[in-house]
């Protein structure tokens, strides 16, 4: 797909992917994507972001939304408006490398049902990471929008960006979009970064920024006097705070100038007033730290996205008051790491490390496998080589690797298809993608074991506080229980006809008890009833905050007892396991 140039700025609106992702967590279903879909068709955008990113992981965890389905619903309310997803290079829409056959298949898939547009990044800026997911995206004859993660650091500089988008441009890519995911970018580095750019090649130049910082209008500014083809907005329900700026407000400030982008008010206020009906049905989810403006993004750089995700783990964690001992961790971790571009997965990876420096008392007590691998090279190459004295602490001698990290995975898409069919999984041919993407959580979607969460809804204020309950009704996967609480911490439930459902998992001090660090998923339980396990084995993996974080054995012992299956949501303070 070929687009012309001219002196008219194109529009990118990302309402249904970026600009939820970044103040709702994700959260905004098919069923009301679809009504703003069909407004969005009339406007005339250059494209509009809708698919990829963290939609993927969201539509399956939380909504029980098939990410394909809704793909092909939006191509069919789209279409005269070319779709573009966010694609994370070598790790897709997931949070670590694929062999190149599963990229090769899931591109594919994506542009057979309805992406014409393929934002291609990596995190790290090592397009080693991103050659396998262009190729097959020109093979395919659609738009490779190479991007350059933009990032402020000791070690990045104007000129190393331009040399990127020159190296975009030579490898076919169509357009080169500046990624800036937390909203960095300032005016002058803005005019002199495209200035740059057009100067060395002749391609399209998209500006992608965040409203974090409260900088992003100005920049905006500054890139339309500079000569930015494309710009990236989003309707003004889901625009600004970490979100990117209005679409109307660009829209209008370029009305009857020589850079007009062409697009009709009156159509835009269609669409707006369908995301105004449907903001209001998701207002419980915007927290007011993604909404207001946050200057100390500069110093801690997170992604707008990643914060309102990141308010919402802490949430869980039972852990929102230790907030901003996160944020001034986060440019600690990075700087260790290598100052990576804190984007997807990176900026999961740096900003989860910071977390469990904070709450658990130490910095790199516990340290996640994403970490090891980062530091071992399986993402890639860092910005700047890692300190010897924090490599040591974090994988103490394990082997480095210097090749392109997906070089050394084995094709996986064969065995897994065989995999999946035979656990009954596979209605089409994309489960099986779907599978390979995420093969801890999607085998309950894929079987139609999951239910959507519910919509949250405002809480009422309270004259005073409320007593505490002595019975309630509470869902467990889809199956309503009524249950009488004997106490806060008492040992049993009871369900529907006064039997026990299940004994809770213990909690307090128990001799020998290993507790869980924090509130997650039960991933993997890597030891058996009587085995001997030795100071420093992983006897559980949890998957929080989505990455892996292994809990490991304080002492030489023996295992007597185990508390916990395979996906059970553990609190923190629960006890998992008995080492003797």
């Amino acid at each position: 797909m070929t687009f012309s140039k001219s002196s008219r700025v194109h529009i990118t609106d990302t309402t249904l992917r970026d600009a939820h992702q970044s103040l709702i967590a994700t959260r905004l279903r098919t069923e009301d994507m679809i009504p703003i879909a069909e407004a969005i068709n009339a406007v005339g955008f250059f494209s509009v972001e809708a698919w990829g990113g963290a939609t993927f992981d969201s539509c399956i965890r939380f909504l029980n939304d098939d990410p394909w389905m809704r793909l092909r619903a939006l191509k069919e309310a789209l279409p005269d408006t070319p779709i573009q997803m966010l694609l994370r290079g070598q790790n897709l829409v997931g949070y670590r490398h694929y062999p190149d056959d599963v990229v090769e298949r899931f591109v594919t898939a994506a542009h057979t049902n309805g992406v014409d547009i393929f934002r291609i990044f990596d995190a790290l800026n090592d397009i080693r990471n991103m050659t396998s997911s262009m190729k097959a995206v020109s093979d395919l004859g659609a738009h490779i929008q190479g991007a350059i993660s933009y990032t402020t650091s000791p070690v990045h500089t104007i000129p190393g960006f331009i040399d990127m988008a020159e190296d975009l441009y030579s490898r076919g890519c169509d357009s080169v979009c500046i990624k800036d995911m937390a909203g960095l970018i300032m005016p002058e580095d803005t005019r002199e970064l495209i200035t740059g750019i057009k100067e060395r090649v002749d391609i399209l130049v998209d500006l992608h920024s965040h409203s974090t910082s409260g900088i992003a209008p100005m920049s905006y500014q500054a890139a339309i006097e500079a000569g930015v083809d494309i710009l990236d907005t989003a309707m003004s329900p889901f625009a600004f705070g970490t979100s990117q700026p209005a679409t109307e407000s660009v829209v209008a400030s370029l009305i009857g100038t020589p850079r007009d982008t062409g697009i009709d008010l009156l159509a835009l206020r269609k669409v707006r007033n369908r995301c105004m009906d449907i903001r209001k049905k998701y207002d419980a989810l915007v927290d007011p730290i993604s909404e207001r403006i946050d200057s100390d993004v500069l110093v801690y750089q997170l992604p707008g996205g990643m914060i309102s995700n990141l308010v919402s783990q802490l949430k869980e964690q039972d852990a929102l008051d230790r907030l901003q001992e996160v944020f001034s961790e986060v440019p600690k971790v990075r700087e260790d790491l290598g100052y990576p571009p804190l984007v997807t997965p990176t900026s999961q990876i740096v900003a989860t490390q910071a977390v469990l420096n904070v709450l658990m008392g130490g910095r790199y007590q516990n340290v996640t496998k994403e970490v090891k691998d980062y530091v071992r090279g399986l993402y890639g190459r860092p910005p700047q080589p890692i300190r010897d004295e924090v490599r040591q602490r974090i994988i103490d001698g394990e082997v480095m690797i210097t090749v392109r990290p997906a070089d050394l995975l084995e094709p996986i898409y064969e065995k897994m298809k065989l995999e999946a069919e035979g656990m009954g999984l596979v209605s089409k041919e994309e489960d099986i993608l779907t599978y390979i993407l995420y093969p801890a959580i999607a085998p309950a979607f894929l079987r139609g074991e999951k239910t959507a969460e519910a919509i949250p809804t405002a809480k009422k204020a309270t004259a005073a506080p409320a007593e505490f309950p002595h019975a309630m009704e509470v869902e467990v996967d889809g199956e309503i229980f009524s249950v009488r609480i004997v106490s806060v911490e008492g040992s049993a439930v009871t369900g529907p006809v006064g039997s026990v459902v299940k004994s809770q998992i213990p909690r307090g001090d128990l001799p020998g008890g290993i507790k869980s660090n924090m509130q997650g998923m039960v991933l993997d339980i890597k030891v058996s009833r009587g085995q001997i396990v030795k100071k420093g084995d992983t006897l559980v993996v949890l998957e929080a905050m989505k990455m892996e974080n292994p809990i490991q054995c304080p002492t030489d012992g023996k295992v007597i007892e185990i508390f916990v299956d395979v996906g059970a949501v553990v609190q923190n303070g629960d006890i998992l396991l008995v080492i003797q």
